[in-house]
C-alpha cells in the first residue's frame, strides 16, 4: 500500500445491521476479499458481532457484521443477539442497513425504529436483486423506502454474484472521516484463529442439520495447539437434549465425520496450514435459555 497523507486517508467503522438471513455476512466477506462470517440459510447463522477489515489506497473499512435482529426474544440466546447487534449502532461512522429484495418483514420496521436514533449516516442495501421475479417493483420500493426514513442512499446489490457492492462501497467511503488507519494493512478480522475454526464447524452443522437442531447448538475449541506447519484442533460441540447427540452424530458417526472433512478443509485454507481436527458432540441441558451458560461458551456483551 502506498504512503498517503492523512489529509486524503479515510477510516471509520461501518455497521451492518438487519433482520435475520438478509445477506449481511456474505456482503461483508466479498467486500473484506475473505470468508470472516460463516454463512448459512439458517437465521440467526451470525452470533456474534464480527469485523472484517478492508484496507487499499485510500481508506480503510472496518464492517461490523451483526446478528440478525429480530423482535422476537423468547431465550437467553434470542436478548443476546440482538444486544450485540444493537450494540454495534454505537461508536461507528455508518450503518448499512440491509433488507431482502422488495420484502418488507415487520422485523424490518423494528430494526427501522431502531435505526432512527443512531446519529450517522443510514445506507440501505437491498440485497438478493437477482431473486426478484418482477424486476419492475424495485424502483417503486425503492420509493417506498425513501419515505421511510432519512437515508443518505439506497443501493440494490447482490452479495452472492458481487454486483453493486462498489457502489455500496463508494457511499460508505464519502462519510468516513479522515483518519490514520486504526490496523495493520494486511490484517483482516479481529478475531482469533481459535474463533474462526470454532465458527467455521458451526457453519458446516447449520448446514447439514433441520430446521431446529442448529439453534441448539454451538461449538467451544478445546485445544488449539501449532506445531511446526500442523494445526491440532480439539473441538467440542454442545447441544441442549440427549435426543439431539445422536442426530448432530449421524449413522455410524457419517454426519459428523462429513462436518469434520468439510471443516478441516475450509481451516487449511484459511490458516494456510495442515489441519488435525478432532471433534466430540456433548450435552449441555438448556444451554441457550441461561445466561451463565452463554456466557461461559463465550456468549459475552463486549
Amino acid at each position: 500500500m502506498r504512503w498517503v497523507p492523512v489529509t486524503e486517508f479515510r477510516s471509520g467503522y461501518v455497521a451492518l445491521v438487519g433482520r435475520p438471513n438478509v445477506g449481511k455476512s456474505t456482503i461483508m466477506n466479498h467486500m473484506v476479499g475473505q470468508k470472516i462470517s460463516i454463512t448459512s440459510r439458517r437465521p440467526q447463522t451470525t452470533r456474534h458481532r464480527i469485523r472484517g477489515i478492508k484496507t487499499d489506497d485510500n481508506a480503510q473499512i472496518v464492517f461490523v457484521d451483526t446478528p440478525g435482529l429480530h423482535a422476537k426474544q423468547p431465550r437467553a440466546m434470542n436478548r443476546y443477539l440482538n444486544r450485540a447487534a444493537t450494540d454495534s449502532l454505537k461508536d461507528v461512522d455508518v450503518v448499512v442497513f440491509v433488507v431482502e429484495g422488495t420484502r418488507w418483514h415487520k422485523d424490518d420496521e423494528w430494526v427501522l425504529e431502531k435505526l432512527k436514533h443512531v446519529p450517522c449516516p443510514v445506507i440501505v442495501a437491498i440485497n438478493k436483486i437477482d431473486r426478484l421475479e418482477d424486476k419492475e417493483a424495485l424502483l417503486p420500493f425503492m420509493q417506498e423506502l425513501a419515505g421511510r426514513g432519512d437515508f443518505s442512499a439506497i443501493i440494490p446489490v447482490c452479495a452472492r454474484r458481487g454486483d453493486h457492492l462498489d457502489e455500496l462501497e463508494k457511499a460508505i467511503h464519502q462519510h468516513l472521516p479522515v483518519s490514520v488507519p486504526f490496523y495493520p494493512e494486511d490484517q483482516v478480522t479481529d478475531r482469533s484463529e481459535r474463533f474462526l475454526a470454532a465458527e467455521l464447524v458451526r457453519e458446516k452443522l447449520f448446514r447439514k442439520l433441520g430446521e431446529e437442531i442448529p439453534y441448539g447448538l454451538t461449538v467451544e475449541i478445546e485445544s488449539f495447539k501449532e506445531e511446526k506447519n500442523l494445526l491440532t484442533i480439539h473441538a467440542l460441540i454442545w447441544v441442549e437434549k440427549n435426543s439431539q447427540k445422536p442426530i448432530v452424530i449421524g449413522r455410524k458417526g457419517a454426519l459428523l465425520k462429513a462436518v469434520g472433512k468439510e471443516a478441516r478443509e475450509d481451516m487449511e485454507k484459511t490458516f494456510d496450514r495442515k489441519v488435525f481436527l478432532q471433534l466430540w458432540v456433548k450435552v449441555k441441558e438448556g444451554w441457550a435459555d441461561n445466561d451463565r451458560a452463554l456466557r461461559s461458551l463465550g456468549y459475552q456483551d463486549n
